[in-house]
Parts: structure tokens; sequence; C-alpha cells
């Protein structure tokens, strides 16, 4: 590899500072292991799960199982997880249409959304694209204040739209911002905050729920689960398996988990009405499925520790990064601003040069499907897409930021994260 001493000297120095922060992350893993380990145990996971299912997949044991352990992982009280679906934006729709009637009024917590959900929300003010716009619900993002979700602002619209207001949407990571990551504790409080306003109003309760994509197994537990007097576990989680949950091993596929009735309504929009979880072939995923449930808590650590390296790196360089070397950290996302199109690419470049799959191949902005701005990515990956494992996007606009995200082993991704910075170095 094209890496100066000079670099990996500061490499080595980088891992001298972070040596207590490396040391919580494996604490958390170790957490978290044992938790999958008892989930799997009490759940009699077996070689037998592994038969897969064709056609409509009626009776396949190793689907439900996963289903069952999906809930029980995630802190839900049911849940499933299914090769159908197809991204961590399909999850969230799927939830969308299956909880939002014509209507209803949905709320962002968070202020706007990941872009790829922009259109399915109606965002976009396109017609005529089935999005939720196009079904008569109506949308309201609350911007965050001071980088937080602002409470009194959500009181205020749950004032204003009453019992109308039926689902209030978190992203739990940041998405194509540089705002920090919301905790598992900041999202059960968010949820406590929205169930006692809805009832001093005097209407139930709406719907809350957590787009988990990038978070999961980042801290020791999930945000389904309530701990504490003034939190509360959130109705639905959603994420995506070629991304935390999926260890690197899932080839495909994705999670939704929460209440009964939350999941049971999710469950017939995956399908259709009546038929709901009972179907769906597993297609030989279930294997795959479970190995990356079992790797996750440790893989996840070692994308934790790749970001914490790449922070503690660029902003030893002098770039702008978010979060800072020896910050809290809630998903697996490390952001560094470039400053121009140029930096930008030459960090992606760097990134894909030192990936175990089309190192020779140099990366370009495109438009990609579902993105306002040119996309340039790095993702040099055995599954493509796959977030887990070592990638680096940005959208092509100031001030030209890079998401880093992933890295299946800590040994390979430190590599990378030298090769990012010699490429801009040289740049």
């Amino acid at each position: 590899m094209n890496i100066s001493p000079e670099i990996r000297a500061k490499a080595a120095a980088a891992e001298l500072a972070l040596a207590d922060i490396y040391a919580d992350i494996d604490r958390i893993a170790r957490v978290n292991t044992e938790k999958v380990l008892d989930c799997f145990r009490e759940a009699e996971v077996s070689e037998s799960l592994f038969t897969p299912s064709t056609g409509y997949g009626y009776g396949d044991r190793g689907r439900d199982v996963i289903d069952a352990l999906s809930a029980k992982i995630f802190g839900g009280d049911a849940g499933f997880m299914r090769p159908q679906i197809i991204s961590g934006t399909h999850a969230i729709t799927v939830v969308l249409f299956g909880l939002l009637r014509p209507g209803d009024v949905l709320l962002s917590l968070s202020g706007m959304p990941y872009d790829t959900l922009q259109p399915v929300i109606g965002c976009d003010g396109e017609k005529g694209s089935g999005s939720l716009a196009d079904f008569g619900v109506e949308f309201h993002a609350i911007p965050l204040k001071d980088g937080k979700m602002d409470l009194c602002a959500l009181r205020a619209c749950m004032e204003k739209y009453g019992s109308r207001v039926k689902v209030v949407h978190i992203q739990r990571s940041k998405g194509y911002e540089t705002r920090p990551t919301h905790t598992v504790h900041e999202i059960c409080e968010a949820a406590y905050a929205v169930r006692k306003n809805a009832a001093e109003f005097g209407f139930a309760a709406p719907y809350v729920t957590c787009d988990n994509c990038y978070g999961e197994f980042t801290e020791e537990r999930e945000p389904a689960l309530a701990v504490g007097e003034k939190e509360a576990g959130v109705d639905i989680i959603v994420g995506s398996l070629i991304k935390n949950p999926g260890g690197g091993m899932a080839d495909n596929g994705g999670y939704i988990v929460g209440t009964e009735k939350a999941v049971e309504l999710c469950g017939y929009r995956l399908s259709c009405p009546g038929v709901g979880l009972d179907a769906g072939a597993s297609l030989g995923q279930n294997r795959n499925m479970l190995r990356g449930l079992f790797y996750a808590p440790h893989t996840v650590a070692q994308a934790m520790k790749t970001a914490h390296l790449a922070a503690y790196l660029f902003e030893e360089a002098g770039y702008t990064v978010s979060p800072r070397w020896n910050e809290r950290r809630s998903d697996i996302i490390q952001t560094v601003e470039c400053a121009s199109p140029d930096g930008l690419c030459a960090f992606c470049r760097g990134i894909q040069s030192s990936s175990p799959i089309d190192a020779h191949v140099v990366p370009e902005p495109w438009e990609m499907p579902g993105y306002s701005d040119p996309v340039i990515m790095a993702a040099g990956a055995f599954v493509g897409g796959a977030s887990i494992e070592l990638s680096a996007d940005g959208p092509l606009r100031a001030p030209y930021t890079a998401f880093l995200q992933g890295g299946l082993t800590y040994e390979s991704a430190r590599l990378a994260i030298m090769s990012a910075l010699q490429q801009m170095s040289q740049n």
C-alpha cells in the first residue's frame, strides 16, 4: 500500500490516544454479544432452521424463529426480519404506509428526513408517484434546535393538529447532515414526551417510529426498550440488514420491531391484508441472517473503532470532523468536511483503492436515484451497498462532506483510512 511512514506513525500514535475509548467499545460489544447469545439459546436456534423455503413459504420455521429473535434482540413485543425488504428506506416505507391513513399527519421530530425518504413522503412535490402525499397524508418537519429534538415545538404541533397526528418519526442517524446522532436516551425521552402530550390533550397517542439505521449495537440497548421514569420505548424501530444488524453476512433484508399492533399493521403492508407475516419464502437467507446477527456486535465494534481513528487522524490534519475523536457515538457514521469537490473525490478514491473488492476501480460522481445532487461513493464491498462494510460517500455540495461508515475488520479499515489521508495530502 502506498502509505507514507509519517502517516503510519500518526495512526500508531492515534491508537495510543484512543486506547480507553477502544476498551469501552469492546465492553459494549461483550454486553451485546451476551444478549444475542442469550436470545439464540432461548429460541433454540439449530441447523434445521437453515432449510430454505420457496413459493409462499408457508411453514418456514426458520423464518418464524428469526422474526421472534428480532423482537427479543431489539427489545420489542413483536417483529420480523425478512429478505423481501430491500433497504432501510423500503423498511421505513413499509412502516409509514402501514400506520398512516388519508387525512393523517406525519411529524418528523428530527428535521427533514434522509434524502431517499423524501420522495416517499412527497416532499419533492411530485404528483402521481404513489407517495404519502398522493394518499392525503400531511407532513411537517420539526427543525432541530441546537442539534437536538425540539420537544417544545413538538408539543405545539401536537396541540395544533390534535388527533390527526398519527405518526411521530425520529431519524436516529444524521443522514447527509452534520448534526449529532440522537442517543437511545434522547429518543426514549422524546417518545415519553409524545405520549405525555397526547394524554394531556385528550387523544390517543400517535405511533412513535424510529429509523434505527447505523445505530444498532452501538449502545447497550435499542430504542424499542424503555428504561427510566421519563423514557418510553418507541412503537417501531426499523433497519437494514446490510448495515449493522447483518454483521457483514446478510446478503439483503431488513427488520421491523415494536409493539404487536404496529408490527401487525406493518406485516399487512409488507405482504397484504389477510396474509401478513404468515407467508414469505426465506429463499435460503436464514443461515446468513442468523450468522450476521451473531457477528453483529463484534462487527459494529470494528466499525466504531474505525470511525474514531478516522476522526482522530483527520482532525489532527486540520479537517472539520463530526463527531470529534473523543466524543460519544450512537451510530457508526463519521463525517469529514473535505472543503472542495476534489477533496471529497480524493477521500473516496483513497477508501476505494484499499477495498477488498474493486480496488482497481476509480469512483466518480453520478446522478444517483433518490438524491438531489450528484453523489460519489466508494464501496468495494462483498455485498452491493453494504454500509457495514467500509464505505464512503457524499453529495457534491458544500462543504463537500465525506460520510464514512463501516469496517468489517479494524485492521483492513485502518489501512483504508490511512490511504484516504494519503490521497488527500497529495490532492
